[in-house]
């Protein structure tokens, strides 16, 4: 069975198809409603618990159908709850990604026990990092935003510590750091840390971590 972890766990393994879709659905339908959930300092900086969801949606049901849920929860949320902006698959796709690389990361790569969370803990922090919140979401917020023009904030943080165009190293910093981005991964990461022993006490999950 070890082939199928690239789809699902061992939770999902001696499920019907229809016993599958279910717990997708459901899965998918709480992806949803954490979208809800948001807490605002200010109209540029909310904090969310969309990370650490998604992330352990992947160690829950696997690499694939993890990536399936969180990114239909994601696009089933912006679709109940818009707010009249526009449809930004790159935040659904980066979304998803945190429960794909989770998902294989805990149930792909060899390693079992708590020595081996120690060492995917910070793995999938790293990997999680660099691939979803720079890679995808940033990359997308900063060519969407120059396809509109950036904002006065964004370009006079460039121009006065940089002196020339925004650019896409001084666009991460801006999002990271002035936005709080940096904070909010922080604050998932840990919740992460603290959940994930605390949800392996229970075998109905059967996490295999």
């Amino acid at each position: 069975m070890q082939k199928n972890r690239w789809l699902f766990t061992k939770l999902l393994e001696d499920k019907s198809p229809s016993k599958i879709i279910a717990y997708l659905g459901v899965i998918a339908a709480f992806c949803t409603v954490v979208n809800f959930i948001e807490f605002s300092i200010s109209v540029d900086v909310q904090f969310s618990l969309t990370m650490v969801v998604a992330m352990l949606t992947g160690i829950l049901i696997g690499p694939i159908f993890g990536f399936g849920a969180c990114f239909l929860g994601d696009l089933v949320g912006f679709l109940l709850n818009s707010k009249g902006t526009v449809y930004m698959p790159w935040v659904g796709l980066s979304v998803a990604t945190f429960a794909f690389l989770s998902g294989v990361i805990f149930h792909v790569l060899p390693g079992k026990g708590k020595r081996a969370i120690w060492w995917k803990i910070p793995l999938l922090i790293v990997s999680s990092f660099l691939i979803c919140t720079i890679a995808i979401n940033s990359t997308g917020f900063f060519l969407y935003n120059k396809a509109l023009g950036f904002s006065d904030a964004v370009e006079g943080f460039v121009t006065e510590r940089y002196g020339k165009d925004v650019f896409f190293f001084a666009y991460v910093v801006y999002r990271l750091f002035f936005k709080m981005q940096i904070i909010n991964s922080i604050i998932n990461y840990v919740l992460l840390a603290l959940l994930l022993p605390f949800l392996a006490r229970f075998k109905l999950l059967k996490l295999e971590i």
